[in-house]
């Protein structure tokens, strides 16, 4: 089985050149991929932010 690599969002911004808010605001519209929560920290999945900068440069 594969394990997933997760990302912070200091690299979410980095690959995406989005701000933290924009983010977090596109999540809200569902136009970006959730996170996930452990703990107090937030990830998101390497592959699905790859996923959404492949469909947003498409």
């Amino acid at each position: 089985m594969k394990e997933e690599k997760l990302i912070r969002i200091e690299m979410v911004m980095e690959y995406t050149g989005l701000s933290r808010s924009s983010i977090y605001n596109y999540m809200k519209q569902g136009r970006f991929p959730e996170n996930r929560k452990f703990g107090k920290s937030s990830f998101w999945s390497f592959n699905e932010v790859q996923g959404w900068i492949s469909g947003v440069m498409g």
